[in-house]
């Protein structure tokens, strides 16, 4: 079946009636795909523009980052295409054809996937033998079973909870077609979506059951271990730990997923349960949507390993992750049990050896330890007071320390590329290794010298030696984080502040410029996600929360582990300067070899006969192609459902539009399904009101013609544009159409070249207000087309936008911001937009630009020549633009 045979599609084509029901639920579908798409075109211009920062050589790689971008890159870009399917009712079976080709070259450097069917619920691990069991256990259990079975170094007894059992679980349940459907509402990476979609799929779970023939096998296995238990260790307890798909692999998922301790047998069904439940909290969930991995990849094992009684515990790195000259193993350690020291909870002694054979102690940071995590006798764990004595005590000797990194480059050489690993020193002194995964590396190079410049002349200094744990500079308003509600809150471009560190900031950190907390450590897990989403961040800056008062601009050093007051240019630049990493390396060259086919730009002219979709041989074309035909689109929305009168009425106003309303809910105070027009005073959308009161402005109104009697800005149609408001000539040219919600406004129209979408939500919670705006197109030359666009770009600069201009296209938005400024803006667009007709054919020089800028920033909206005597006050025009006789 093609997809324009499908209901919805026939539901646009045909003439016949149709319920607003099935017209409104057709446009949604478009709308939302039109969403989505846009989306995931934002993410790969980051995924573009990263790699292309990354081939400069400013900052270190390794193969896990290149497997995670390319990733990201081909599922955004299927995304993308399937979207524009969706939209447009109409298969792109080239678009596929270029993306499978480019799947298989890339995908050919691996060589072969291996595929392996498992059957089993449970696989102990002394039977995980071969790697061709990670897809059904999951990478933390292979890599556990690996030490064990082929690194000869001890790890604790136990067995794995395969995949094959979590989609027996979801099937019992019946969850699969559930969890399928809510998935689509949380495709677009949006906090509140994410949060209530996590909501409900955990609702879900939690009504849910083990089945019964499953739970029976893991008491079983359970039951065989405890067999094997010392009595003096009985009975058993056990640490459940998460082994999800792709976890501990090419991404680290560090902290994502659900890790109980000392788990007694009674609870074990419950704690199974609640583990494959992490799989969709709001963290999880956004994690995987900005890694762009699918949820029909989402798939959970379990590691079951018997609680080993630590004496110290804590997180080894075979190489510096933040300095790319540092080749030295860093040993952290904490009394107890790891938890406090992946999570930052308490200070960790730091180790810093040599990789000889054997490794030397090179230096030791002692820090004072008041607490630590121990097992309860009835299950779980508690936080317990550590002597006065014993917290300034180190947790391991020298001979330890150069045990544990002897143990830790034997894996390192074993798996062939640097190891984070988590580690116990159990009661009877020895060492257990809990988990390994590759490491992730960032950082500069700086040939063995100092990058440190020393504090910039005139610079406030705020704050001093923190702990690196992902090298940047970022710079914007501290925003403190001390509960979900600040975090679903986060604005783009800030700089978060916490008191400890959290996995859970993975929320945010697609948006924050950079992290700042005042306790923390760079081996925790909130420290590798950093590093994956390659935010600068800084640790252990103790008094971050009490100094830095929120909404102070900041600037973040995360090369030299300081923050200073306000905007320090020097600083900032500095991330741009360093560089020189060695190009010749494996790394760079798979980069540069994928970055062929992600990068490259060879669909440049829409107006080309080359801009088709079979010419397109790169991610970059595939996805340029989707975005310009996807407007193409957007704008036939309105075509497709305001021709049926039932869900759009006409706007009746004094302004030199043909303007169609659409109101989704709230948006009218009539139903506008029941009337032909409607006018301003109907108008009870937030943000189509403040459009309006601007665009209907009386100074911006008025009798005389403009110089040049052609086509106008954006939405402005044809000749109606030189037409007299109310003066009863006809108006002619395509539609312009509104569709509006109590507080979204989607404004858009096209006609000939020129083209312009206003989107924006303005209500009372500033995290979720946006105005995205962009422009493009007249009917003049291009040099006039160019200095109208650079006109508009100094007036939305000037009105606090963020501008991005491209010959006569302009780019324009603002997000996170109170209502009131919101509406204010609009207002503002409003002007402009009536402001700027036909202007691009007053264009003849560029002293215009500057000067019809500043007249709209002064409020001055006349464009008669000073001196005609038709207005005083006029903007003054310089003389070829002065009607001629």
């Amino acid at each position: 079946m093609k997809l324009s045979d499908l209901p919805i599609f026939n539901i646009f084509r045909s003439r016949k009636s149709h319920s607003r029901q099935e017209l409104m639920a057709g446009f949604t579908v478009k709308y939302d795909n039109f969403k989505l798409l846009l989306e995931s075109n934002t993410e790969l211009l980051k995924i573009i523009s990263d790699i292309e920062q990354k081939l400069r050589g400013q900052s270190a790689f390794g193969l896990p980052y290149i497997e995670a971008q390319t990733m990201r890159a081909f599922f955004h870009c299927s995304r993308m295409i399937h979207c524009i399917e969706q939209m447009s009712g109409r298969p792109y079976p080239l678009l596929k054809k270029a993306l499978e080709d480019i799947q298989h070259v890339i995908k050919g450097e691996g060589g072969p996937a291996r595929l392996t069917t498992c059957k089993d619920f449970i696989l102990k691990y002394p039977q995980i033998t071969s790697r061709d069991l990670t897809e059904a256990v999951g990478e933390k259990n292979a890599n556990v079973a690996e030490v064990r079975n082929r690194v000869d170094l001890a790890v604790p007894r136990g067995f794995a909870i395969t995949t094959t059992a979590f989609e027996h679980f979801m099937a019992a349940n019946r969850l699969v077609e559930v969890v399928q459907r809510l998935k689509a509402k949380a495709d677009i990476i949006e906090t509140e979506t994410i949060l209530q979609v996590s909501e409900q799929i955990q609702m879900l779970m939690a009504e849910s059951e083990v089945p019964e023939d499953l739970g029976r096998m893991i008491v079983a296995s359970y039951d065989e271990l405890d067999a094997e238990t010392p009595a003096a260790r009985k009975p058993l307890k056990i640490s459940m730990r998460s082994s999800a798909i792709g976890e501990d692999s090419t991404l680290s998922f560090a902290g994502q997923y659900l890790t109980v301790l000392n788990v007694p047998r009674e609870k074990l069904l419950e704690e199974y349960k609640n583990i494959l439940s992490s799989l969709f909290t709001p963290r999880a969930i956004a994690y995987r949507l900005h890694m762009g991995i699918p949820f029909t990849e989402a798939s959970m094992a379990v590691a079951c390993m018997e609680m080993i009684p630590a004496r110290a515990s804590g997180v080894m790195y075979t190489r510096n992750p933040v300095n790319a000259v540092d080749n030295r193993v860093l040993i952290n350690a904490v009394w107890g049990l790891g938890p406090y020291a992946v999570d930052g909870i308490v200070p960790p002694d730091s180790y810093f050896l040599s990789k000889d054979c054997p490794p030397v102690l090179l230096k030791s940071r002692i820090q004072e330890k008041t607490a630590r995590l121990v097992g309860r006798a009835d299950g779980y764990v508690i936080e317990e007071a550590v002597s006065e004595e014993q917290s300034k005590q180190a947790c391991l000797s020298e001979s330890q320390t150069c045990e544990l990194a002897a143990a830790g480059l034997k894996l390192e050489a074993h798996f062939g590329v640097p190891q984070d690993i988590e580690w116990a020193l159990d009661d009877a002194g020895r060492f257990i290794i809990l988990q390994t995964r590759p490491l992730r590396l960032e950082g500069r190079e700086s040939d063995g010298k100092s990058l440190d410049p020393g504090v910039p002349e005139g610079a406030t200094l705020l704050l001093d030696e923190a702990d690196v744990a992902c090298p940047g500079v970022g710079f914007g308003p501290a925003v403190h984080v001390r509960t979900e509600a600040d975090l679903s809150a986060f604005p783009d471009g800030g700089v978060l502040i916490a008191v400890h560190a959290s996995p859970q900031y993975v929320m945010a950190m697609n948006k924050a410029q950079a992290i700042i907390t005042d306790f923390g450590s760079i081996v925790s897990h909130m420290a590798s996600l950093a590093r994956e989403y390659m935010v600068p961040t800084l640790m252990n800056l103790r008094q971050a929360t009490s100094r830095i008062a929120p909404g102070t601009e900041i600037t973040v050093d995360a090369y030299n582990g300081r923050v200073y007051l306000g905007r320090v240019p020097e600083v900032l630049n500095s991330g741009l300067q360093h560089g020189g990493f060695v190009v010749k390396g494996p790394a760079y060259q798979a980069l540069r070899r994928r970055a062929d086919l992600i990068v490259p730009l060879n669909l440049t002219d829409p107006r080309s006969h080359q801009f088709a979709e079979q010419n397109c041989r790169t991610i970059h074309d595939i996805m340029r192609f989707i975005h310009e035909k996807s407007y193409a689109v957007v704008f036939q929305l309105g075509d497709l459902i305001t021709d049926r009168a039932s869900i759009s009425a006409r706007l009746k106003a004094a302004i030199p539009i043909d303007l169609y309303v659409i109101d989704l809910f709230g948006g009218l105070s009539v139903d506008a399904t029941r009337v032909v027009s409607v006018t301003p005073e109907d108008v009870a959308s937030v943000p189509f009101r403040a459009l309006l009161n601007g665009m209907l402005l009386k100074d911006l109104s008025t009798s005389q013609t403009r110089p040049v009697n052609l086509s106008g800005f954006l939405s402005v149609m044809g000749e109606q544009m030189v037409s007299q408001p109310g003066a009863g000539n006809e108006r002619f040219g395509d539609r312009s159409y509104a569709i509006i919600s109590d507080k979204y406004l989607n404004f858009s129209s096209r006609v000939g070249y020129h083209y312009s979408v206003l989107d924006c939500y303005c209500g009372k919670t500033p995290a979720k207000n946006y105005i995205n705006f962009q422009f493009k197109g007249g009917a003049a030359d291009d040099v006039r087309r160019s200095r109208r666009a650079r006109m508009i770009e100094k007036v939305l600069g000037s009105l606090g936008f963020l501008v991005e201009t491209t010959g006569d296209r302009v780019r324009a938005r603002m997000a996170k911001q109170e209502q009131s400024y919101i509406e204010e803006k609009l207002d503002l667009l409003g002007r402009l937009l009536i402001y700027t007709r036909q202007m691009d054919m007053m264009m003849h020089s560029e002293a215009h630009v500057t000067q019809l800028t500043e007249c709209f920033l002064q409020g001055n909206y006349s464009l008669d020549p000073v001196g005609s005597g038709n207005r005083e006050g006029g903007c003054p025009l310089p003389e070829d633009d002065r009607p001629r006789p």
